[in-house]
């Protein structure tokens, strides 16, 4: 008894001796994050920086939080030069105020994450950090105000004009393949001969962005099966029993899986410009297309009856793959969510939306593009 006693007292001091040092090291980081603004070398500022970023890895849960915390409340504008700012502006509002004006009202966070972003494989590591805030407001959502500026930062830093489109084919290297096969959130991917399948056979094309940050992390794909026709139902497309298409026939390129793969981009909108990108690639590789596409259908189905056209965060890619019926729903009425065809924008849109987040195994989308006929 006694020894069980002794165990259990050392078991408390060492989880107290613990929690101090955690708390220790959050302050340390928020120390160097406050010298590393304060730097003007940039050689210094990027070893500082990547040592806030290798300290930040070692951080449990708590200490992030804090650490989230001090960048929501320590980091915002400085209420002296803001204030002084203003003043300015409203004693004569010209455009040289105005600028002087919006600088002052820029949260100091927004030049620390800039900062931060120069240390090697900082992107990454950035992109990493906020989904981890993401996990973090599920249940503190008073850190949104830090999400937005990471979003603002992440939705310049990742625009159209940064990102790569790449075809994925059976030469892409593994590493890549094997993402593609962990990231899938619309129609699971079984195994490598499922893979081989949906990418190497002749009728089937799956394409991906990238960005130069992080070279071997696909951040959005889209899989297309071409077809004789626009198909009813999913199964014929994902059924391994199905005979290859002849490209000389084919007449339909049904665009039916695209999923986001870094959960810490959610938000940001990769949707439009990819599939806008491929039906252009497809339209160019096919050998009878003679005019551009008029329109493209988007057809979707949902168990969830509830989303009002919202697409919530959704959870890490591959969680979970099954589909909860939502309350007061039958699974027969969900079997028979009707389809719908809608314009080109307004396809495109919707489907931009839905991309948003990785998309879960309760969405379902569909679009094709029909070949123009000789």
């Amino acid at each position: 008894m006694l020894q069980s006693i002794a165990e259990r007292g050392r078991s408390l001091i060492d989880r107290s001796h613990r929690r101090g040092m955690d708390e220790q090291r959050s302050l340390d980081l928020i120390a160097l994050c406050e010298e590393l603004l304060s730097r003007r070398g940039e050689a210094s500022g990027v070893a500082l920086a990547r040592e806030i970023l290798s300290r930040y890895g070692e951080l449990r849960l708590g200490p992030r939080i804090a650490f989230f915390e001090a960048l929501a409340n320590r980091f915002g504008a400085e209420p002296e030069k803001l204030g002084a700012a203003a003043q300015v502006y409203l004693a004569s509002p010209t455009a040289a105020a105005a600028a002087q004006l919006q600088r002052a009202s820029e949260p100091r966070r927004l030049e620390l994450i800039r900062r931060l972003n120069l240390a090697p494989n900082g992107t990454a590591v950035l992109v990493r950090m906020r989904e981890q805030l993401l996990d973090a407001m599920d249940h503190r959502p008073d850190l949104a105000l830090l999400d937005d500026d990471f979003l603002h930062l992440f939705s310049s830093w990742f625009n159209r004009g940064f990102l790569v489109l790449r075809r994925i084919d059976w030469a892409t290297p593994a590493r890549i393949l094997e993402k593609i096969i962990r990231y899938e959130a619309v129609h699971e991917i079984r195994d490598w001969n499922d893979l081989r399948r949906r990418i190497d056979s002749p009728g089937r094309r799956c394409y991906a962005f990238f960005h130069p940050a992080l070279i071997d992390e696909p951040l959005i794909f889209v899989e297309v099966a071409l077809t004789r026709g626009i198909p009813d139902a999913i199964e014929p497309i994902l059924s391994t029993n199905g005979e290859p298409v002849d490209l000389e026939r084919a007449t339909s390129a049904v665009f039916y899986s695209i999923s986001n793969c870094q959960r810490g981009l959610a938000g940001v909108s990769f949707g439009h410009f990819l599939i806008k990108q491929v039906v252009e690639e497809v339209r160019r590789e096919l050998p009878r297309p003679r005019r551009s596409p008029r329109k493209l259908a988007l057809r979707w189905k949902t168990s969830i009856a509830s989303t009002g056209g919202r697409m919530p965060i959704p959870p890490r890619p591959c969680a979970s793959r099954s589909s909860p019926r939502p309350p007061g729903i039958s699974c027969a009425r969900a079997r028979r969510a009707a389809f719908r065809s809608i314009p080109l924008r307004a396809s495109i849109s919707a489907m931009a939306r839905a991309s948003s987040g990785c998309i879960s195994s309760r969405i379902s989308l569909r679009a094709a593009w029909r070949i123009p006929t000789a």
